[in-house]
This record gives structure tokens, C-alpha cells and sequence, in this order.
């Protein structure tokens, strides 16, 4: 099998069925597929993140699956570098891998490269998240463009994310991310990959994401969350900070009405669904589908030229 091949990504946004169409085509081909979701890599968290079910797991191999605590700092490069490992086993074994996800950090890591910081600090970390908390957005936003602007002019002042990791590492090593990218080697995958990305009409995935969430609190989802409570994992949860859980959190701690609770969980679900589309949008070489069914055919076309190399 050809390994310089491009390695298909199925990405787009949450409850757009990505995994119901990596687990039809592994039926069909030999894949595997490599997870790039920040929350299923978290243990325990299985129905507020609409992990592979146990008849999708016989039907399908899926890594980078439950391989974390709740609460575990998992970075960007350090999801590059269980990726890669994955990867190479998969073609060592002549399968195809298959990465699944919509997590942008995760993907634009793998595919562009990310900078390589060999020390850490928590309190760091703890304390930007403080400000951010504290100040606001705009302010920890003005924050960088004092620090590091060439970085800010490529951000939107509320991706807090991106901002609090580029303040992080300027406070960690005492360069910029800009400067550091411009000598340092970029950490990445030796392989090349190519964008397919699920993106049903917005009316539909909004429709999909209500009824996923109702779905979610029929199945328990309230009581996994107690079950993690009376396992010792409340403050872990509140760290991990994933859809679903920390609003339902609230509700357990009676700061609002169940169904409250749940209309907030629909509506942060919509606006993180929306801000990863807007994500993918900007990627040049991404291609997109409306449906399940076309980008199906799609990728069985290639998969099917890829299995004869």
C-alpha cells in the first residue's frame, strides 16, 4: 500500500454524522480511524460526547478513544504525536487510516505543524484562564497584540483559546509564537492529508444537534454525570469544560432549572457547531458535502483506487 498516498479527513461540525460515515466505509475497506475529537479522547464522557457505540466499535477500530482522564491537560502536540504513532501502526498492519473529527486545533496541528515547547507550567496556564475569566476576551486579546502582535493580526480577539496558548508560551519561554515559528522546526505529520467536510444545511444540523440533546438527557446523560460525581470526578469535570456536562453540572448544583440547563446545552452546542464551520470555511484545500450520502461516494471512489496501490 502506498503510504505517500493522501490520508482522508472527514471533518465538520458536530452531529453533522461524520462517524456514521466512517464506520459504513471500514464495513467496505480495510480502515481505521483515527478519532481528532477533544472530547471523546476523554474517559467516562460517553454520552454528552456522542462517542462510537458499542455497535459502531465491533464495526470499526477507533483510536485515540477514551485515552485520557477528565481533567488531563491534552495538548495540540501531544495529539500530533499519538497520531503519528497511530498511523505508522496502521500501515505498518497494510490498512488505510482514516482521521475522523472537528476539532480544529487538533487537525490544523497534524496537518500544518505546531510549535514544539518542551517545558510546562500549570500555574501559568491556571492563571491566564484567571484573566481571562476576570478581564474578558478583548482585554487578554490587547494583552498579545502588546506581546506578540504578528500572532494577534492572524487571531480573532475571541478565540481564547489560541490567545491564552500564544500568552502561555511567550510566558514560558520568553519569545513570541511568532518568533518561534519563524526558527523553530514545526512539529507535524510526515504524511499529506486532504479535507472532506461534512456540512449539511445549517437549518438541518440545528435541527440534528436539538434532537441529539434530547436524545442525550433520554439516555441517561444526567445520571452519567452523577456516576462521575460519586466516582470523585466533579472538579475534574469543571476542568474539562465539554458541552453538556458543565451546564448539567450547574443544574446538579441547583444554580438552574433542568430545563434550563438543557436549552443552554443546545444553544452552546449551535454556537460551537457554527465556529467550527466557520473554521473549515478557511481552510483553502478543504472540500465540502451536504450530505452523507455524496461524500460517501466520494471517499468509496478513492478508497476503492487507494486499496489497489
Amino acid at each position: 500500500m502506498d503510504k505517500t498516498r493522501n490520508i482522508p479527513v472527514i471533518c465538520g461540525p458536530t452531529a453533522s454524522g461524520k462517524t456514521g460515515v466512517a464506520v459504513a466505509l471500514a464495513k467496505e475497506f480495510p480502515v481505521e480511524i483515527v478519532s481528532a475529537d477533544s472530547r471523546q479522547i476523554i474517559k467516562y464522557l460517553d454520552i454528552g460526547t456522542a462517542k462510537p457505540t458499542p455497535e459502531e466499535r465491533a464495526q470499526a477500530v477507533f483510536h485515540l478513544v477514551d485515552s485520557i482522564d477528565p481533567g488531563v491537560r491534552y495538548s495540540a502536540f501531544q495529539f500530533v504525536t499519538d497520531a503519528n504513532r497511530v498511523i505508522d501502526d496502521i500501515y505498518t498492519r497494510n490498512r488505510i487510516p482514516l482521521v475522523v473529527g472537528g476539532t480544529g486545533l487538533y487537525l490544523r496541528a497534524l496537518t500544518d505543524g505546531i510549535v514544539e515547547i518542551h517545558s510546562d507550567d500549570f500555574s501559568i496556564r491556571e492563571q491566564l484562564e484567571q484573566d481571562m475569566e476576570k478581564l474578558g476576551p478583548q482585554a487578554m486579546f490587547e494583552r498579545l497584540e502588546q506581546i506578540d502582535p504578528l500572532e494577534a493580526a492572524s487571531l480573532h480577539p475571541n478565540n481564547k483559546v489560541r490567545v491564552i496558548r500564544a500568552l502561555e508560551i511567550f510566558y514560558l519561554t520568553g519569545k513570541t509564537r511568532s518568533e518561534l515559528s519563524a526558527t523553530s522546526e514545526q512539529h507535524k505529520s510526515p504524511y499529506s492529508f486532504t479535507y472532506y467536510c461534512l456540512s449539511p444545511d445549517r437549518e438541518l444540523l440545528y435541527e440534528r444537534i436539538n434532537t441529539r440533546v434530547d436524545e442525550m438527557i433520554a439516555q441517561g446523560l444526567l445520571q452519567e454525570i452523577q456516576t462521575l460525581i460519586d466516582s470523585g470526578w466533579k472538579e475534574a469535570l469543571r476542568r474539562a469544560n465539554v458541552i453538556g456536562y458543565s451546564e448539567l453540572l450547574d443544574y446538579l448544583e441547583g444554580l438552574c432549572t433542568l430545563d434550563d440547563a438543557v436549552a443552554t446545552i443546545k444553544r452552546n452546542t449551535r454556537r460551537y457547531a457554527k465556529r467550527q464551520t466557520t473554521w473549515f470555511r478557511h481552510q483553502t484545500d478543504c472540500m465540502f458535502y451536504k450530505s452523507a450520502e455524496e461524500l460517501s461516494e466520494v471517499l468509496r471512489d478513492y478508497l476503492k483506487r487507494y486499496s489497489l496501490t
